[in-house]
Order: structure tokens, then C-alpha cells, then sequence
């Protein structure tokens, strides 16, 4: 579909939402680094309909969510679902939250480099301990899911020696050589050329995150950032969010 038949409902849907004269405003969005490219395409689609502006800090959902309790000012937080609930408990987001996308955890290699067998729980087992080193995220859900996960297939003691806890991406880590195996969201591993997405894990152990996106309470900017959220959750968005390695809600 090209890009001007899909900005016609979009600019429609967001213009009758921002009805009523109102002059443009820029909104602060912290957003986690799994909807960093979703959010690369699909931002500058609403600003171009609205004359809006948005501003977006990318980071994992719990770095975001310690800045938000120490105080930083924003006007969207899109955070794994469970950022967001705690999030509201402490009064900082409004609900409901909006559920935009999620994603599954995905095997990433240098690419041209020999694919590994993963089909399998077994298969993918197998590929970690013929591995020489593997890497992801220590600062999100992702890493809390995959160390839980080493421990209940059996292999987290034969895997420490060659487990990195990185910093980066971890796509970008398989792309240039410094794993031979990366770990992370697969909307986080498409964006690197150099890296090549072998598979999702076997459904027997995959594990997904929920992306919600919800105003802050605090935002002075209420409007436009309700329907930045509803631009993100509608059928317009939908093809972008599958081409970015995600699914929609």
C-alpha cells in the first residue's frame, strides 16, 4: 500500500481527534528501544498530519521508568506492559493503558556467518553450548526472561563463561562480531544490516512483551498526546508495526 493512501485515514482519524482550532504543540515521548523503529516511521506520519511535533527518548522500559520516578517530565511513556501497571500505581500514567504492539525474543547472527539449528528447544539448547559467545541486554525484561530460562533448561552454569551482559544492542553486537550469538526483541535486530535474524525461539519457550502506551498524568499536553497514542493504535499503523518485526496488540 503506498504511503498516500495510508495518510488519508491516518490525517483524517488524528485531525477529528485535534478538532477545534487548537495551535500546535510538541509532546516528549520515552519510549523502550524494542518500538524505537515503529516509532521512527510512524512519528514523523503524525507530525506531517498534524503539524504536531514529537519528541522521543529511546532506552529499556526500566531505565525509562527509573527516570520517570526520579522525576523526568514527559508527556507518552511506551513501556513493556508491566513498566506501564506499575507506572499507574504510582500515579504517574493515565488509563487505560493502550496496548500498541508486541514482540517476541529472537536469535541473531552476523550475517553470512553458519545459521544455527533453533527449531527445537532441544536444537536451540544445543546451539547455546556450541556457541563461543553469546550476548544480550542485561537491562530489560528480555535479560531477566533468558537468565530464568538458561537456569530451567539446565545450562545456565555451562553458559556463564561465555554470557555477555551488554550495554548496546544486541543485534548490533551479532552484526559486528563481538557475539557469535545476540538475544533480544526481533523488532530490535531487523534494523542491522550487518545482522542476520536466524529465527524467533521454539513457541514451546518463547516469551513476549507487551509495548502500552498511556498519557502522563501530569502532561500539559493531554490532548495531543491521547491522540498520538490512538494514531499509534489505528488499522493505519498496522503494516508498520509487522514490517518493523512486531505484531499489533
Amino acid at each position: 500500500m503506498k504511503i498516500q493512501q495510508l495518510m488519508a485515514p491516518i490525517a483524517g482519524l488524528v485531525l477529528a481527534l485535534l478538532a477545534g482550532g487548537a495551535q500546535a504543540a510538541e509532546i516528549k515521548v520515552l519510549a523502550s528501544t524494542a518500538v524505537k523503529t515503529t516509532l521512527e516511521e510512524l512519528a514523523p506520519q503524525f507530525e506531517k498530519a498534524t503539524g504536531n511535533k514529537v519528541g522521543i527518548t529511546f532506552a529499556p522500559a526500566t531505565v525509562l521508568k527509573t527516570k520517570i520516578d526520579e522525576g523526568a517530565a514527559f508527556d507518552v511513556a511506551i513501556l513493556a506492559a508491566p513498566v506501564t501497571d506499575s507506572l499507574a500505581g504510582s500515579g504517574k500514567i493515565e488509563l487505560p493503558a493502550t496496548t500498541i504492539a508486541h514482540s517476541g525474543i529472537g536469535v541473531a547472527i552476523r550475517k553470512g556467518a553458519p545459521k544455527p539449528d533453533i527449531s527445537t528447544t532441544e536444537a536451540f539448547k544445543q546451539a547455546l553450548l556450541n556457541a563461543k559467545s553469546i550476548g544480550f541486554t542485561g537491562a530489560g525484561a528480555t535479560g531477566a526472561y533468558l537468565k530464568t530460562l538458561f537456569e530451567k533448561l539446565g545450562i545456565a552454569d555451562e553458559l556463564k563463561p561465555r554470557l555477555k551482559s551488554l550495554q548496546g544492542a544486541a543485534g548490533e553486537a551479532a552484526a559486528s562480531g563481538e557475539v557469535e550469538i545476540g538475544m533480544t526483541q526481533i523488532s530490535e535486530i531487523l534494523p542491522y544490516a550487518g545482522a542476520e535474524l536466524v529465527g524467533p525461539l521454539p513457541p514451546d519457550i518463547q516469551s513476549y512483551t507487551y509495548f502500552s502506551a498511556a498519557a502522563a498524568t501530569a502532561t500539559k499536553e493531554a490532548d495531543v498526546a491521547k491522540a498520538f497514542i490512538k494514531f499509534l493504535a489505528a488499522p493505519s499503523a498496522l503494516a508498520v508495526i509487522k514490517a518493523k518485526g512486531m505484531e499489533p496488540g
